[in-house]
C-alpha cells in the first residue's frame, strides 16, 4: 500500500524538488552537499557579532549561510510561504546533532521562539521555528516553550530590510508571559534567520526582565 502511496504521491526533496529515494529524508543527498553549511566551530563567533556591544550572549550557533536567491533561501521559502512544515523540524535535528556534542548546551533549561503573531500562525498554519524548536529540545534534553514570549503586534517580514528601517523593532510588539518559569534559567532562543540581530535583540531584552542566568541563541540560518 506505501509502495503505490509513493508512486501517486513520491516524497520530494524541499530544496530542488526533484523525487528523494529511499533512504533521504526531507533533503536529497546532492542537495545536502550544496547547502552552505557554516563551520561548527565558526558558527558562535559569526552568531554573535551582530550582538557584540548590545546585548549579553552566552553561546550562539547556526546552522546554514543564509544568501539572496540561494540554496537557502528556497528552503526557507518552502518553510515560511509554501507549506513544507517538515523543514523546521529536519533542520533542528541536524543542528542538534551538533550542539548535544557541546558542554554549554548541557546547562539549557528552556528553548524559546521568536513568536508569530497569531493572526499570522492561523495564516500559515504553524510557526515555522516549532518543530526546529521542538527537536532541538528533544535532542538537548530540555523543556521548548512557546507561552513565554508572545507577539502581540504583527510586523512584517525583517529580512534584508536595512539598518535604519529594521531599529527598531519596538518591544512593545513583544510582551513577556509565564515569566517565572525561566528566573535563573539557561534559555536558548531561537529564529529563523538572523540578519542584523534587531528581532533577536528586541526579544532578548524582553526575557532580560524575567532575569534568566543567561541567554543563548540558536538560527536555523544566517544571512551574508
Amino acid at each position: 500500500m506505501q509502495a503505490l502511496f509513493d508512486i501517486f504521491f513520491p516524497k520530494i526533496c524541499a530544496a530542488c524538488e526533484l523525487t528523494l529515494l529511499k533512504n533521504e529524508e526531507v533533503i536529497c543527498t546532492e542537495c545536502l552537499h550544496k547547502l552552505p553549511v557554516i563551520p561548527f566551530q565558526e558558527a558562535e563567533e559569526l552568531v554573535k557579532a551582530p550582538f557584540y556591544g548590545r546585548i549579553p550572549v552566552a553561546h550562539a550557533s547556526a546552522l546554514l549561510y543564509y544568501r539572496k536567491k540561494g540554496l537557502t533561501q528556497h528552503l526557507i521559502h518552502q518553510l515560511k510561504y509554501y507549506g513544507d512544515e517538515r523543514i523546521s523540524g529536519y533542520l533542528g535535528t541536524w543542528l542538534g546533532s551538533y550542539l548535544e556534542e557541546e558542554k554549554w548546551t548541557k546547562t539549557l533549561d528552556v528553548i524559546i521562539p521568536v513568536p508569530l503573531h497569531k493572526n499570522r500562525k492561523r495564516k500559515r498554519g504553524y510557526n515555522q521555528v516549532s518543530g526546529f524548536g521542538k527537536n532541538l529540545a528533544k535532542l538537548l534534553k530540555c523543556n521548548y516553550a512557546e507561552d513565554i514570549l508572545i507577539k502581540v503586534f504583527n510586523s512584517r517580514t525583517q529580512v534584508f530590510k536595512d539598518r535604519f528601517a529594521r531599529t527598531e523593532l519596538k518591544g512593545a510588539y513583544f510582551t513577556l508571559n509565564n515569566a517565572e518559569k525561566i528566573k535563573d534559567k539557561h534559555v536558548l532562543l531561537i529564529d529563523d534567520i538572523i540578519t542584523t540581530g534587531a528581532t533577536m535583540e528586541t526579544c532578548a531584552r524582553i526575557l532580560e526582565k524575567a532575569k534568566p542566568h543567561k541567554i543563548s541563541l540558536a538560527a536555523m540560518a544566517l544571512t551574508v
